[in-house]
């Protein structure tokens, strides 16, 4: 694979994860705020679920989204040759 198509395949799948990611917080952020009275009809560890969600819940998804792109690049770059190490 020349180095050209080796970089284009590696943004689109870069890309790809985040836009994924990306529409995950964003209904973490929003969609989870707009609907926050109708989440309160359930509870999660004894609050009720919009509570938790906009104290806490949200932040650790985050924190998620956070572990789980940077786990997922440094097998991206290893794939591709491109780590700090092997590149």
């Amino acid at each position: 694979m020349q180095l050209a198509e080796k970089r284009k395949a590696y943004w689109r799948r870069n890309l790809r994860m985040t836009a994924l990611l990306l529409l995950i917080w964003f209904a973490v952020t929003f969609v989870a705020s707009y609907f926050a009275r109708e989440l309160n009809e359930f509870s999660f560890l004894g609050f009720p679920l919009g509570f938790y969600m906009g104290a806490q819940g949200s932040l650790i998804i985050y924190l998620a989204i956070v572990w789980y792109y940077a786990r997922y690049m440094n097998k991206l770059d290893r794939e591709f040759g491109f780590d700090e190490g092997g590149g």
